[in-house]
């Protein structure tokens, strides 16, 4: 009998000990590779996935979760784990639904776990009639905080020199104002409002060429946003109204294309494929120390696998100092100083959001995969 209960008590302490054991494992922090310090290869390998999303989860994750309006689809990831670009393994994406990573406030997220064990963060699709009643009635959060950083959304934008020299343009201001805000009868020359759009325009500036860091090409002509403007009389030249104003807009400002908010909503924040390495070559409004929410130029794009919701680490390069003890000059180790998120794509560039800044960042900073 003795022999017995001690048999069932060591079987008790055991079992105990798996469970705690297995808790531990759960909420284990993962040990993130070093970020490289050497230049990397044309063609890298594949990152492979070495972390988990049960890694990833927060202990303070909740188990349920009303989306509310002004949330962004950045936060709710932040709500559910460390590392928010591990959303796509974290999210079921209902294939029934024709854009699965839409949501929308009032919808009800539920985290449970998928028959293999591993976390998954679902709708409870108890609130909502039918995904197309959904869609054509309510707006879907934003991937990023829209109202942070909506002066920024059409611009800037990478431009050759000859589209920049042919785009239409203000010639003067009505009443001979020198400078235009918002509500500003200007007129304009060069415009042509067959095929645009109800006549709106974006106005940008030149703000000078982008130039490759690392071999001094010039990639293209920098166009930051003034406003927008809307050609109220057509003609050789026409008058236009601004309508909406980000900075004093100037005689010589060009016209372009308007781009869309959806730049904001349409996509999900998740790292690259493959090894990627670019820099920091220009920060919108040319402040020397970026924060949080401000837009930077990257100089890798399309062509480098860049894709609109990649996220990337950036890195300050090491400072070169004087060794006091040996002589001579040493590089100190790169620091992280933030996250940024991609919002646009050209073929040579990119644009992006900085969402988390430890240290200030700065033009020429790295910008990396994130290690895993």
């Amino acid at each position: 009998m003795k022999q017995a209960m001690k048999c069932a008590g060591t079987g008790l302490t055991l079992a105990l000990a798996a469970v705690l054991s297995g808790c531990a494992h759960q909420k284990a922090e993962p040990e993130l590779a070093p970020a490289p310090s050497t230049p990397l290869p044309e063609r890298a390998a594949p990152v492979v996935q070495e972390n988990t999303v049960n890694q990833q989860l927060r202990a303070d994750a909740p188990l349920r979760y009303v989306v509310k309006k002004g949330d962004t689809l950045w936060d709710i990831a932040g709500y559910y784990l460390r590392d928010p670009w591990y959303w796509p393994q974290l999210w079921y994406a209902n294939p029934d639904i024709a854009n699965p990573h839409l949501i929308y406030p009032g919808d009800v997220l539920i985290l449970t776990r998928d028959a293999d064990g591993n976390f998954q963060l679902r709708r409870a699709g108890t609130k909502v009639l039918s995904p197309r009643i959904r869609e054509s009635s309510l707006e879907s959060i934003a991937t990023i905080p829209m109202d942070a950083i909506r002066p920024f959304i059409t611009g800037p934008r990478l431009v050759s020199a000859e589209e920049l020299a042919d785009a239409p343009y203000i010639v003067s201001f009505l009443d001979e104002h020198l400078v235009g805000g918002k509500g500003t009868v200007s007129y304009v020359r060069g415009v042509d409002t067959q095929g645009q759009h109800d006549g709106r325009f974006s106005l940008v500036r030149d703000a000078g060429p982008y130039k490759d860091p690392d071999t001094g090409e010039i990639i293209g002509q920098q166009a930051v946003p003034v406003g927008e403007i809307q050609i109220i009389e057509p003609g050789p030249v026409a008058k236009a109204q601004i309508t909406k104003s980000y900075r004093e807009a100037l005689v010589a400002d060009r016209l372009l294309p308007l781009e869309t908010e959806d730049l904001v909503r349409d996509f999900y924040p998740h790292a690259p494929d493959q090894r990627v390495e670019g820099r920091i070559i220009s920060v919108y409004d040319g402040v020397s120390a970026i924060g949080q929410y401000q837009v930077v130029t990257l100089s890798v794009g399309r062509s480098d696998g860049i894709e609109r919701g990649h996220v990337l680490d950036i890195f300050e390069a090491g400072r070169v100092v004087l060794d006091p003890v040996k002589g001579g000059q040493v590089r100190l180790p790169e620091l992280k100083s933030g996250e940024l998120l991609v919002f646009k794509t050209d073929e040579r560039v990119s644009f992006a959001v900085i969402m988390r800044a430890e240290r200030a960042v700065h033009i020429d900073d790295f910008v990396r995969t994130p290690a895993r």
